[in-house]
């Protein structure tokens, strides 16, 4: 239960109308206090980017241990997987993971990939009307990335509806939450059988795992639960990353001026997205002790929700946060997390959203936005669908 000096907030924050409009419910929690008590989802929220920040950086004290979700049963199933541990045995999983997504390694598959983006961005110019989300923005992840994940074609062809449920499971257990569990024990079924390794295209990242399970670096029974930290980190934070970023540059035309003029203005674009429409609202810690948040005391054992969404909204740290602006230094948003558990996909969804963009500033001019679609998800926040026309 919640000290008596720690402000309360009655609104469920995974309902439909707070997925739908979140912005406006993140400020009042600033405003309300450092941390506030969310009875509807019994947990605090911590939504100040001062104190979010700080708390991604304490691992010790906010423990990803006992999981990471805002339900007891995900965060009992998922104890010992790359998102739900603590070092040193986090540590030890992603190097194995992260190996391949890293900056030196993407150098490798760069060419490929800024190649693929050129043609596909060249294909969809020429017809003029493209949907952002699923003609532009799956592209890549659903191609070469699937690929080089090395799922071959029954696993790819549910990768997306495996990476939305594994988010929503992550929030809290309503019906959204419910639903998508069977989905998740599909993944965990598929992923976990006795004949994925032999599915896997050779030298592939998944491949990869099971060769470290060879050498002795890993248990041979966590080589599927690792298979699974790829789902996230290669598709729906980069895709909905990807779609919010046209979203915003079409909305904001002067903005897109600005960065078909400047191309160098390409990473402050990418970064001021992530900042303003984060594609992940934010994961629980479990606090190993007593926390001090700001002005408020939160007792040891209780489930903290860090909303990196809201820390980047907020006006301590951003000067008229609301306003999308690719001038604007954000380089250290929070949208990709921050500390031990940064997103270990961030460098590989810069690549493939640099990439498109290095060829829309040379072919589009303005682009006309339709009505987008929200995907309604626990966990992250993007688009199901967005019409575009370009010229």
């Amino acid at each position: 239960m919640p000290v008596t000096e720690c402000p309360v907030y009655d609104v469920d924050l995974y309902s439909d109308e707070v997925l739908r409009q979140p912005y406006q419910h993140y400020r009042a929690l600033r405003d309300l206090g450092a941390a506030v008590w969310l009875p509807r989802n019994g947990l605090y929220a911590v939504g100040r980017f001062e104190h979010v920040r700080a708390a991604l950086r304490s691992p010790v004290l906010f423990s990803s241990a006992q999981g990471v979700a805002a339900n007891d049963h995900v965060n009992e199933m998922s104890k010992g997987t790359t998102l739900a541990s603590d070092a040193p045995l986090h540590d030890r999983l992603r190097a194995i993971i992260a190996a391949p997504l890293l900056p030196r390694a993407l150098e490798q598959i760069g060419p490929e990939i800024r190649a693929e983006a050129r043609r596909l961005v060249e294909d969809l110019v020429s017809r003029g009307r493209f949907d952002a989300v699923t003609d532009l923005a799956q592209h890549l992840p659903l191609t070469i990335v699937s690929k080089l994940v090395g799922l071959e074609d029954y696993g790819r062809g549910s990768m997306l509806r495996w990476a939305s449920a594994t988010f929503n499971v992550l929030g809290a257990m309503n019906d959204r939450g419910c639903a998508a569990m069977t989905d998740v024990q599909e993944m965990r079924h598929y992923l976990g059988g006795s004949g994925i390794r032999e599915r896997l295209r050779p030298g592939s990242w998944g491949e990869r795992i099971f060769e470290a399970a060879d050498r002795g670096e890993v248990e041979a029974e966590r080589c599927p639960v690792l298979m699974r930290d790829y789902l996230g980190p290669s598709l729906d934070t980069t895709i909905f990353a990807t779609a919010n970023l046209i979203l915003l540059l079409g909305t904001y035309p002067d903005q897109w001026d600005l960065v078909r003029k400047d191309p160098a203005l390409i990473p402050g674009a990418i970064n001021e997205a992530l900042r303003l429409e984060s594609p992940i609202r934010g994961f629980t810690r479990h606090l190993t002790d007593n926390a001090t948040i700001g002005d408020v005391t939160v007792p040891n054992a209780s489930r903290v929700l860090l909303l990196y969404a809201s820390a980047n909204r907020d006006e301590r740290k951003w000067e008229d946060p609301e306003r999308f602006d690719v001038c604007r230094r954000a380089s250290d948003h929070l949208g990709f997390g921050n500390g031990t558990h940064m997103c270990a996909g961030l460098h590989l969804a810069r690549l493939e959203m640099t990439a498109l963009l290095e060829v829309l500033v040379e072919k589009v001019r303005h682009f006309d936005i339709g009505k987008p679609v929200l995907a309604l998800n626990n966990v992250l926040r993007g688009l199901v669908s967005l019409p575009v026309r370009v010229s």
